[in-house]
């Protein structure tokens, strides 16, 4: 997805609320969104956050990406500092076409994988029609 292209997705909008702890740097992570007929499923790089420290929740209405890094122990002067570190956060709001309930995640490589079923009523399905 490119990095400037809007969210085709209306089930899922981006919120921008970040909510830093004291003297971190806050990260927005990058994010694709890829849509089947079942489900969307969302991939946000957070490189460098171990598994531990990846946090996913979901309340009123609103799916909240968290995780933190720690800076790198520097050996000597630090010469160029591009290394996300600090703590990553994103928002987004869920309409109610997805089915909350049934969310699910994983976290591997830095990458956090979430799977947001259909609702069954949202669904695109073939109805048959009888002949009469």
């Amino acid at each position: 997805m490119n990095m400037n292209a809007e969210c085709k997705a209306p089930q899922v909008s981006v919120v921008s609320r970040p909510e830093p702890t004291c003297g971190a740097r806050v990260i927005t992570p990058r994010v694709d969104i890829t849509e089947n007929a079942s489900e969307l499923t969302l991939y946000a790089e957070m490189p460098g956050v171990s598994s531990d420290q990846v946090q996913l929740h979901f309340e009123k209405g609103e799916l909240i990406l968290l995780g933190k890094t720690a800076p790198r122990e520097i050996q000597g002067t630090l010469l160029l500092d591009e290394a996300p570190h600090g703590d990553f956060h994103r928002v987004f709001s869920v309409d109610e076409s997805i089915d909350a309930m049934k969310i699910t995640a994983e976290y591997k490589q830095g990458v956090l994988v979430i799977h947001l079923p259909k609702a069954e009523s949202a669904r695109s399905r073939q109805i048959e029609v009888k002949a009469g």
